[in-house]
This record gives C-alpha cells, sequence and structure tokens, in this order.
C-alpha cells in the first residue's frame, strides 16, 4: 500500500515540476523585454526566484527521492525503460539547472538569449514529457 501513496506522489510532484519548466522559459522571454534595472525588471526577479524557491527546486527534490524509493522498491534498474528515463530526468534536472543559472544573469541585468530562443527551449520539457510517459506506460524494452 505504502508503494501506491509513494507513487502518488512521485506523479503529484512531477506535474508541480513540470509546470514550473514550463513556466520559467515564458518568465524570461516576458523578463527579457523589460528595461534592466527598471521596477518591472525587479518584479521578474522576484516572480523567477519564487518559482524557483516555492515550486521548482522543491518538486525536483520530491521527484528524485520519491522516483528513486521506488525504482528500488520495483527494482525498475534492471530495465532497460527505466534507464532511458533516469537519463531524460537527469536532463530536465540539466535544464532546470541552467534556468536556475539563466534566472541570475537576467537578475544583473544580462540578456544572453532572444526570446525566440526562450520559446523554441521552453519546447524541451514538452518533448522529454513524451518520452518518459511512453517509456513508463508502454515499457518498449
Amino acid at each position: 500500500m505504502i508503494y501506491l501513496w509513494i507513487k502518488a506522489l512521485h506523479v503529484i510532484v512531477v506535474i508541480f515540476w513540470m509546470a514550473g519548466l514550463f513556466m520559467m522559459p515564458r518568465f524570461f522571454v516576458y523578463h527579457q523585454e523589460t528595461n534592466s534595472g527598471s521596477v518591472e525588471d525587479k518584479a521578474w526577479v522576484e516572480r523567477e526566484a519564487r518559482l524557483l524557491r516555492i515550486i521548482m527546486n522543491p518538486s525536483m527534490i520530491a521527484v528524485w527521492v520519491l522516483g528513486m524509493t521506488l525504482a528500488l522498491q520495483s527494482n525498475a534498474f534492471t530495465q532497460g525503460w527505466m534507464l532511458v528515463k533516469l537519463l531524460l530526468v537527469f536532463g530536465l534536472s540539466g535544464y532546470h539547472g541552467w534556468m536556475v543559472g539563466y534566472a541570475r544573469k537576467l537578475s544583473t541585468g544580462e540578456r544572453a538569449f532572444a526570446g525566440k530562443t526562450l520559446r523554441v527551449l521552453n519546447e524541451i520539457p514538452s518533448f522529454a514529457t513524451i518520452l518518459i510517459v511512453i517509456l513508463v506506460i508502454v515499457k518498449p524494452f
């Protein structure tokens, strides 16, 4: 019974984390359109910091803790689909880390990417989600 509760919590925090992974690049697009040092710029810095602090960072940590717990309990590390899923989650974690770094750059006035580039980068979680869901549900290998 505890396995099912852990699984349910894992799915819940995955949804929270993914929401943040989708929201942050959109925040970046709007943030970049402001003048550095303006009141609006400072408001975006605070919004981004709150999204990371309140939703994204705790959710990512919970995803990893609960996911590893599930994998260990079910001996999933012997299954090929799980190893590919793990690689994708590592990739999403790296993407998360990149967003933390880019939020810091924006907070100092640096705008390294065009809005179009950020819109394209916003699709990374979509593709990862599609692949992860297929791997978990279909278990193709």
